[in-house]
């Protein structure tokens, strides 16, 4: 997966105003207690960083495997 791709994730789940602020301001367990933009910024897979986000959201399963064609 690519960043740009997770982002889009992010805005289709969340919204394009809400994605930016979870990003930013959610602390995630799995991802060593960092936030998504922190773990991305220290070189996490975008990949990794979206199944923290969806175990920790109630992500549909439709979205969780990447967006739907």
């Amino acid at each position: 997966m690519r960043l740009t791709e997770f982002r889009a994730l992010m805005r289709a789940h969340f919204g394009p105003h809400r994605a930016a602020s979870v990003a930013h301001d959610h602390v995630f367990s799995a991802l060593g207690d960092h936030t998504a933009d922190e773990a991305l910024a220290a070189g996490s897979d975008p990949k990794v960083v979206w199944r923290a986000v969806c175990d920790s959201f109630e992500v549909p399963e439709r979205l969780r495997h990447g967006l739907p064609d």
